[in-house]
């Protein structure tokens, strides 16, 4: 037994073994990988073995690739066979809602290089005669999808880890964690304990256990899960080559050849959790009751989509756990709140992921950050609202949209409400439509009279439009109110708090009083923040940022505190209300003793005011692009606040509006959002931030360096916006850009700006491409769009109307 080691993974499966792997083949070969049975006990023994590229993510989709062609050189470093079987895959579909669907993903792989194409019916009988082609109207076809052996898959990486000189363990129990106060864990198992400097939870099935050793609640949870496996087949093995894999979404099925047989699995919508009091210790190498009662709808569909199914025998049945987390993603990289404890977990597609998530937690164990924005499975995307029974409903509910299209305006209901503010119940009676994020309601839009109170989900534009319109015109021309609940709102104080900001901040420093923007840059000089710096005092600041970025933030933010300054997550008990448009300093004037004139409170400053009845925090900035104010109360004030601004603004023809109207005021500014404009993907230099970097400050600010490095070379792409004749589908992102027969760029977010009445794309292009006026075009839903380059945004330029 290993004494001490670097790393102890805690975990035999794929993913455990993967990690160990990489973080070898990165130089930690002090790692030790611990299993309480042997390798594959869990869920991997008993998979599929598909993998596939597709995934709604353009980045969990690169890490797919990554893994699938990392397979080649697993084999050759390990000396173990993979049983690789590269076959294709196709996606059916029988709606003009998935072709929609699937020729976006077609569209995003254009400019990740994956060989993707749209397949005709024709072309779907000839590359897999078995399938029916009957209400099919296309689909997505990938030669790169296919199936492997687990066992000898997840061998392969175990071997190649030993060879570079880790060690792997099994029948080692582990039964306990203690945290050390230097940082490092000691690992109880039943034979020794062990001494590392970190620990990797890659338990699987029993992350949820591994997550209580160390006082953590990671939100995942085990789905039974069935798949058939029938007899030979003659259509099938007299075909002549291996048939393709075939994914069904309207029989929610996916099937694939198995030796001269067939194996065919169910996402069905009667779904059950498994283990919901804990993954039994003695469970591993089990398969659960057949339950096939639950998947009888789907066979019915199955039987007709693959008319050779009806007269094959039924071989074999298999019921096994997976663990999924709310969203279906993993759940990778650095607990918050717990020091060198990292997890790997909840990858319910293991041979499609497994690679990708070994490669990035390596990186971000040895070189301290991933080589790309992995946000879409950092366990910090996740925070303490995720309770046990949110997450089982959250869970039910991915499990059942498996093959749902995922449209970019849907709100899905599992779990919701779950955090209101006060002005909540006010909002509903006005009609309001409600988004969440983070678990917390926020409102799209107010429905007009006549109108459903739901949002249709679409990839062209919905039952929004019109009333998403008024509101625009509204701040625009008059004045409207919308809640700033959903800011991530920090308060940052103590003797050192602006030497620290100093430090974390790409940006100046505001003096006291004064309110500034700032990047938050990685060592690396990648965007991990988009902040809005205020000074309450003069050791006291308030910063505001990305809702949704609070477990990430907090993170950071722990990671480099210092002992003479305290961070407090005021996100929930401190909220308010924005008022924007021409009008609003009319109406502030109203509810306050103070003078908000121009001169007395001007643009990018914050003061402490009485509003109405309410002690509040008031900054002179707007997200809209307009004449605004931001005002934060306590939350338990928050409903006085707006019942006063809504008396004080009846006769300016107040108008509130929500997150829809936001979005399309934002885009004819060109303003930026986190994680569409801004996220670790990009630098300061390419999105435009560099303007409120302070490379000449006296401090040696996180990445610097690296910024520094960056200012003195040429950026190959720059952000830049596109006006663009769409029809009745404008752009939402990650759509291809096309100029000269090639595609040059993509987009990062789209819409309809509705008072200027453009569609507009902010995207990445070729700096040599940008000038006012170049045409380009962008592909949407499969329709190349033609596009204009606009150097400058549509409205108001110079920025007068927020300064005035």
């Amino acid at each position: 037994m290993t004494p001490q080691a670097r790393v102890a993974v805690i975990g035999g499966g794929v993913i455990g073994c993967s990690v160990l792997y990489h973080l070898a083949k990165l130089g930690w070969t002090d790692v030790v990988l611990l299993e309480r049975s042997e390798l594959t006990s869990g869920s991997t023994w008993h998979a599929a073995g598909g993998f596939h590229t597709l995934n709604a993510d353009t980045n969990m989709a690169a890490l797919q690739g990554y893994t699938i062609g990392l397979y080649r050189e697993l084999e050759e470093a390990s000396g173990q066979s993979c049983g690789l079987h590269h076959v294709g895959g196709l996606t059916l579909a029988t709606t003009p809602e998935r072709l929609d669907f699937l020729k976006a993903e077609r569209a995003k792989h254009r400019y990740m290089g994956l060989d993707t194409r749209i397949v005709e019916p024709e072309e779907i009988a000839a590359l897999s005669p078995i399938t029916s082609t009957e209400g099919v109207l296309g689909a997505l076809y990938d030669p790169l999808d296919g199936h492997l052996d687990p066992s000898g898959t997840t061998h392969a990486y175990a071997r190649a880890a030993r060879r570079l000189g880790a060690e792997v363990q099994l029948r080692t129990h582990v039964h306990g964690l203690t945290a050390r106060a230097d940082g490092q864990w000691e690992v109880h198992t039943g034979q020794d304990t062990i001494l590392a400097e970190h620990v990797v939870n890659a338990a699987g099935l029993w992350a949820r256990e591994v997550g209580d050793m160390a006082g953590a609640y990671l939100p995942l949870h085990p789905m039974e899960h069935q798949y058939l496996v029938t007899d030979d087949i003659p259509e099938v093995y007299n075909h002549g080559s291996e048939l393709p894999h075939v994914m069904d979404p309207t029989g929610e099925s996916y099937l694939r050849q198995e030796g001269r047989g067939l194996v065919i699995g169910f996402y069905e919508q009667a779904c059950e959790h498994w283990a919901v009091d804990g993954t039994p210790w003695e469970f591993g190498h089990e398969l659960l009751s057949d339950r096939l009662e639950r998947i009888g709808d789907s066979l019915e569909v199955a039987y007709r989509r693959y008319p050779v199914l009806e007269t094959a025998r039924i071989k074999r049945v298999i019921n096994g756990p997976f663990t999924f987390a709310p969203d279906g993603n993993p759940l990778v990289g650095p607990v918050p709140g717990l020091r060198n404890y990292w997890t790997a977990c909840a990858v319910m597609a293991g041979f499609s992921q497994g690679g990708g998530v070994g490669l990035t937690l390596a990186e971000w164990m040895v070189h301290g950050e991933p080589s790309r924005d992995v946000f879409a499975m950092d366990v910090a995307r996740f925070g303490d609202y995720c309770t046990r029974d949110y997450t089982r409903r959250k869970v039910r509910e991915n499990y059942q949209r498996r093959f749902a299209v995922s449209y970019p305006n849907e709100e899905l209901p599992a779990a919701r409400p779950l955090h209101t503010t006060p002005a909540y119940a006010v909002w509903q009676n006005k009609r309001a439509v409600f988004g969440q994020a983070y678990g917390m309601e926020a409102v799209n839009y107010f429905a007009l009279d006549g109108e459903p109170l739901f949002e249709t989900p679409s990839f062209r534009r919905s039952n929004a439009f019109a009333a998403t319109a008024a509101e625009c015109e509204a701040v625009r021309t008059k004045v409207g109110v919308n809640e700033i609940h959903n800011f991530g709102k920090y308060e940052v104080s103590g003797p050192a708090a602006a030497d620290w900001l100093d430090y974390l901040m790409a940006g100046r420093v505001p003096r006291e009083g004064r309110v500034t923007l700032s990047p938050m840059l990685s060592p690396r000089g990648r965007l991990i923040g988009d902040f809005t710096l205020s000074r309450l005092g003069k050791q006291r600041f308030q910063l505001t940022a990305s809702f949704a970025a609070q477990a990430f933030h907090m993170r950071w933010f722990e990671a480099h505190r210092t002992s003479d300054v305290t961070v407090e997550n005021v996100s929930l008990c401190r909220v308010g209300l924005q008022i924007a448009g021409p009008r609003a300093r009319e109406l502030l004037q109203r509810l306050t003793r103070s003078d908000v004139s121009n001169t007395a409170f001007p643009f990018m400053s914050v003061q402490h005011l009485e509003v109405g009845p309410c002690r509040a925090i008031v900054q002179r900035l707007s997200y809209t692009g307009d004449l605004g104010y931001e005002i934060f109360v306590p939350v338990e004030q928050q409903l006085a606040l707006l019942l006063a601004i809504e008396a004080a603004g009846a006769d300016l023809e107040l108008r509130p509006f929500g997150m829809r109207a936001m979005m399309s005021l934002r885009l004819e500014k060109s303003f930026g959002s986190w994680l569409r404009e801004y996220k670790p993907d990009y630098t300061a230099r390419e999105t435009g931030l560099d303007r409120f970097v302070a490379y000449t400050k006296n401090s040696e600010f996180i990445g610097r360096a690296a910024a520094l490095d960056e200012r003195e070379q040429a950026p190959q792409r720059r952000l830049c916006t596109m006006v663009v004749d769409a029809a009745d589908a404008d752009c939402w992102a990650d759509e291809p850009v096309w100029h000269g027969g090639a595609v040059v760029g993509f987009v990062t977010s789209g819409g309809y700006a509705h008072f200027v009445q453009r569609s507009l794309a902010l995207g990445f292009l070729p700096c040599e491409l940008i000038e006012d006026g170049r045409r380009v075009e962008i592909e949407i839903l499969g329709e190349r769009r033609p596009a204009t380059v606009a150097a400058r945004p549509l409205l108001d330029p110079q920025g007068a109307r927020m300064r005035a």
